[in-house]
């Protein structure tokens, strides 16, 4: 097994070492015949290793693909390596060999892998729980774990099981599995999901659910799912190949035909040898993940290039993408006999001292206001009862609609209506004073990105689809532009949902969480925002480094700048050797004549092609 382990490893990468061996090779093959200007036999051994060594695999490929009846663009350059062989032309057949390798390394630059992307979900799960027996705590294997038994979560753990609390208050951040954008306070009685990353306290749990059946190995079941279905894009020089390809097979023929001469049949073939889609397209390319890379853009599959101008759908995830992933404290309703300035200034002087994820949103909407905090006393925060505390000499309790005591609250006739969102009661000196809602606030550049998908990408719709609840999803869809939504998804509804739009059409899906991962990879392009998953940032095959739907416009741009002069390079070189194969095939060039006429083709097509490489007058349009 080691043997073979080593071979496929080899075969997995053999067109670089292929490439490689044949840069070696001529290198050499030149340095005997013009350097230390040896016998012709002897200089054309390296030329000739490498046919056997290089050219061999390459055949073999070609061969497969041909009985599978896909004319690509390398069909031509493998008729060319026996073409080359059998009459002699070692050094053609050796740098055709080098433009198939070569070509074909630099295409599958940056490609994603289905086991590198369940290898990050793996290693993100702990391998073992800390079980309690008693007063004993021990360590044991997830496989171990039954339903019933009791765990307990250190500080920033991350659960291994679905459990329940049973001892212990805290917090924990649900947002790579559930899409909420807040961290859920959990005390006895609440639910816990595999996954999940504790926060600063301890809680103990009793398991719900074994591993392999938990939330957590499900996304994971749902992932190798999603990869084995992953749609098979067509190649932008595969495409061009099977047009270019029997045309010039068919002008060399012809031209054998009529004129009975065999050195036209091959001077056809030299000048049709598609080098500008050999090399000029995986250049442009490469240039353009380089500026990408430049603009913090990380391009981890090269083909999402040539395919996001394609794509018609825009399918967006709610939390981190559309919105910043943070809680803002947007409405402040206050009871009669209070004034907003007065409540929260109580209320943020409190919540210095609490550790609830809506804390930090009260503490940013004081601060905006330049608020002055006095100091708070006796402050207190048991489970299910929520924060208490006195502030200059004033009774606050801050809590939640259902933990409220309305009949021992002055004034709680006055509560207002469930609305979307987040919200927490204010209760000062045993009266009721206000209502806080809170809400993940639209990034600023949300709206105008929206709006302009259709008139300058040619997104013909745009869909919302989210794991928040349903009134979340609304207010964020109202506020952005979007119509089409779907809200409460789970990742396995997302799947579902993306395979059967980007069987319509070639879909776009922008998320950042681990819940987004399995669409990811069924949509015709995934793109993460952000670093929050490297799970995340595995499958998609594009990542935005930065926080920023500006990013995601620059990289359209980019793209659709490279797919231009990738066809300008392509085209353009096709046409010129289509006009060089009509000379070829009235015997106007010879053979050798051909090659020469071919490569300053290919000069200009690559010299093109490298353009991609250099930043735009106009990069986006924001």
């Amino acid at each position: 097994m080691p043997v073979a382990n080593r071979f496929s490893k080899w075969w997995s990468r053999k067109s670089l070492v292929i490439a490689a061996f044949a840069i070696l090779a001529i290198a050499l093959h030149l340095l005997m015949r013009f350097g230390i200007q040896t016998t012709p036999p002897l200089g054309e051994i390296p030329l000739l290793v490498t046919l056997v060594v290089g050219g061999l695999p390459l055949l073999f490929d070609l061969t497969k693909k041909l009985l599978k009846r896909e004319f690509g663009s390398d069909l031509l350059g493998g008729i060319s390596i026996i073409t080359s062989v059998l009459l002699g032309e070692y050094l053609a057949g050796s740098i055709i060999v080098l433009m198939l390798s070569g070509g074909e390394a630099l295409e599958s630059y940056a490609l994603r892998s289905a086991s590198s992307v369940l290898a990050a979900l793996a290693k993100r799960m702990p391998s073992v729980a800390h079980l309690k027996r008693g007063s004993e705590i021990a360590d044991v294997e997830l496989a171990d774990v039954v339903v019933g038994d009791t765990l307990v979560l250190y500080p920033h753990d991350i659960c291994p099981v679905d459990g329940e609390v049973i001892e212990g208050h805290g917090v924990m951040d649900e947002s790579y599995l559930t899409g909420e954008p807040f961290q859920i306070t959990k005390t006895a009685g609440s639910t816990v999901i595999s996954g999940a990353i504790n926060g600063e306290s301890a809680l103990t749990i009793r398991t719900t659910q074994v591993a392999a059946d938990s939330r957590y190995a499900k996304i994971m079941r749902v992932m190798q799912e999603s990869e084995s279905k992953r749609p098979q894009l067509q190649r932008l020089g595969d495409q061009l190949g099977a047009f270019y390809t029997p045309v010039a097979l068919v002008v060399a023929i012809l031209a054998w035909a009529i004129s009975g001469d065999s050195l036209r049949f091959l001077a056809v073939l030299v000048i049709a040898t598609p080098c500008p889609l050999l090399l000029a397209i995986p250049i442009a390319i490469i240039g353009s993940i380089s500026l990408c890379a430049r603009r913090a853009i990380i391009v981890k599959s090269s083909v999402v290039l040539e395919q996001i101008a394609g794509c018609r759908t825009a399918i967006f995830d709610k939390t981190g993408t559309l919105t910043y992933g943070e809680p803002k404290l947007t409405e402040q309703v206050i009871a009669s006999g209070f004034q907003q300035k007065e409540v929260l200034t109580l209320v943020a002087s409190l919540e210095r001292y609490s550790k609830h994820p809506l804390a930090g949103a009260i503490l940013d909407a004081a601060t905006a206001d330049a608020i002055h905090l006095p100091e708070a006393t006796e402050v207190g925060e048991r489970p299910g009862q929520g924060l208490v505390g006195t502030v200059s000499g004033r009774t606050v309790r801050i809590t939640s609609r259902n933990k409220l005591l309305a009949p021992d609250v002055v004034g709680s006739d006055q509560l207002p209506a469930v609305a979307g969102g987040l919200e927490c009661v204010v209760v000062i000196d045993g009266s009721y004073a206000a209502m806080y809602r809170f809400r993940d606030a639209p990034r600023a550049e949300s709206r105008s990105f929206v709006k302009h998908l259709g008139p300058k990408h040619a997104f013909t719709r745009v869909m919302l689809v989210s794991g928040d609840r349903d009134s979340e999803v609304r207010y964020l869809a109202e506020k952005v532009g979007i119509t089409e939504i779907f809200a409460e998804q789970s990742p396995e509804q997302k799947l579902a949902l993306v395979r059967a739009e980007t069987a319509k059409a070639k879909t776009l899906y922008v998320g950042d969480g681990i819940n987004d991962a399995p669409a990811m990879m069924a949509a015709t392009v995934g793109m993460s925002i952000g670093q929050n998953s490297d799970v995340t940032a595995e499958a998609a095959g594009v990542v935005v480094m930065d926080n920023s739907l500006e990013k995601v416009d620059e990289f359209m741009h980019i793209s659709r700048r490279m797919r231009t002069i990738a066809l300008q390079s392509a085209v353009g070189g096709m046409a010129l050797s289509m006009i060089g194969m009509g000379f070829a095939a009235t015997g106007y060039l010879s053979p050798v004549m051909g090659s020469i006429t071919q490569e300053v083709i290919d000069v200009a097509a690559v010299l093109n092609a490298l353009r991609a490489a250099l930043p735009p007058r106009v990069i986006h349009d924001l």
